[in-house]
């Protein structure tokens, strides 16, 4: 029988997102206490009293030099890989919000981290959890798909929907210059639901972006902190057992993203797969069959609740999701169960796989390793953008060693 470990959590943060995270943490049964820390201090005392959590820290410093167990870091983007590795040579396991960094120096130095310490790493990735990719998980094993050779992911968020308010919370008064973040820096919602179904990695990509010309001081080069002016960008993949993947991040999109942000599609030799916003399609050499139903999600809570006072309205679809048939919903500890579960059902799967892993010391499913090839293609890409669409290779960090521990079981697992 394993032996679990209550522990102690962080959240570094305390903004709208992480504010859903803290209250499914507090719920679950592995974890004994949450505090939360942020750069702005009455954020953090607001989210503490809020939630009922166990208090606040002063800074991140302090809270790395607590006996916390553990920290969940929820901070802007590009400052997730050094926090990362902070927290891990100062002894925490580290739950880290995508992308996991955004150079391959930064993703090394984490994966050296986890190798040292032995702790636990976990990228929370919500696409591995994405009902389409959880049920194309399920027809590779049955071997319905026979080869795949070819698959799509698209991350279709306009800045439109959502994304104005998020920069303008996080960033303040010069939001415009965060804003600019360049899409394949944020690979993951679509690679990771496309890699997290069929497995691989990818070896080599082109990739071709396309310049703003909304003219409103984002995507500016001559504010943009990250000089960059791409807006869309679409990319090629060849992946190591042969066979390719299509990857979109669009930015300035006719699409509804508060509707599905992210979808899929999935070619093999004997079926496919096939995800549009509301409907999705199995299709083999005999026929297709409707299958939205099994991977469609319903709102677990009304959009206008109290809970969500502190989330932009075009942000609170993302946030409320309940679970769709295909999530195994009985691998989840009941508290949360009772609890929103957003991003298409993602976020209990999400917390329970890292405190289940932190609790029995096993490899969370998206750990170091699995987080590289999710993260690593798309700063490759962006490369590659930049330099007029020539093919570039990609370096791969290999499996997770076995004795890091072995991931768990279940639905969002196989």
């Amino acid at each position: 029988m394993t032996q679990i470990s209550p522990f102690s959590l962080g959240i570094v943060g305390a903004g709208q997102f992480s504010g859903q995270f803290s209250k499914l943490f507090k719920a679950h049964p592995y974890v004994s206490d949450v505090y939360v820390t942020d750069l702005l201090p009455d954020r953090a005392e607001a989210q503490a009293d809020r939630q009922g959590l166990s208090g606040t820290f002063g800074s991140f410093e302090e809270m790395l030099a607590s006996d916390v167990d553990a920290v969940a870091i929820f901070t802007q983007r590009w400052t997730h890989g050094p926090l990362v590795v902070q927290a891990l040579r100062a002894g925490k396991h580290v739950y880290s919000a995508v992308p996991m960094a955004i150079s391959e120096d930064e993703i090394a130095a984490i994966i050296d981290a986890v190798r040292d310490t032995g702790l636990t790493y976990m990228m929370g990735e919500t696409s591995y959890y994405n009902p389409a990719t959880i049920y194309a998980r399920e027809r590779k094993a049955e071997g319905a798909f026979g080869r795949i050779f070819y698959a799509e992911g698209d991350y279709v968020h306009d800045m439109d929907l959502g994304f104005y308010a998020a920069y303008q919370y996080s960033g303040g008064e010069e939001w415009q210059k965060t804003a600019s973040y360049p899409p394949m820096l944020y690979p993951t919602h679509s690679l990771g639901g496309v890699l997290g179904g069929i497995g691989g990695h990818a070896i080599s990509v082109s990739c071709i972006g396309v310049r703003d010309d909304r003219g409103d001081g984002v995507f500016d080069r001559e504010i943009s902190m990250f000089d960059n002016d791409v807006s869309n960008a679409t990319a090629l993949f060849e992946l190591d057992g042969g066979g390719s993947v299509r990857i979109n991040e669009f930015r300035r999109v006719g699409y509804p993203s508060h509707l599905r942000e992210s979808r899929f599609r999935y070619f093999g030799t004997e079926g496919s797969f096939e995800q549009l916003v509301e409907t999705a399609v199995w299709q083999d050499k005999e026929g297709f069959t409707d299958v939205s139903d099994q991977i469609k999600t319903l709102p677990s809570i009304p959009l206008d609740d109290p809970s969500l006072a502190d989330v932009d309205p075009a942000l609170r679809d993302a946030f409320v999701s309940g679970l769709a048939p295909v999530h195994d919903a009985s691998r989840l500890p009941e508290p949360l169960r009772a609890l929103p579960s957003g991003h298409e059902g993602s976020h209990s799967f999400l917390v329970d796989d890292f405190a289940t892993a932190v609790a029995t010391g096993t490899l969370p499913p998206v750990n170091a390793w699995v987080a590289a090839r999710f993260t690593l293609p798309g700063i490759v890409a962006h490369r590659s953008a930049l330099h007029g669409g020539e093919r570039l290779p990609i370096d791969d960090f290999g499996d997770a060693p076995e004795a890091l521990g072995t991931p768990g079981t279940g639905a969002a697992h196989s």
